[in-house]
């Protein structure tokens, strides 16, 4: 699995992720009435996508 810096981030319809430990989750303001949860991985977190954005352009 490639390594990445910190502030990098991942953008899917659906993520896989995995971690040691886990804080939250918490709920947080997308927009207007539109909410979404929050949580962050701790101690050898790592993540997958599964199924990209659709509406994302390639690059």
């Amino acid at each position: 699995m490639d390594c990445y810096e910190e502030g990098d981030a991942l953008h899917g319809a659906k993520i896989y992720a995995e971690a040691r430990k886990m804080q939250g989750p918490v709920v947080i303001v997308k927009s207007g009435r539109h909410r979404a949860q929050s949580i962050t991985l701790i101690e050898n977190a790592q993540a997958v996508i599964i199924q990209k954005l659709r509406w994302i352009p390639e690059h």
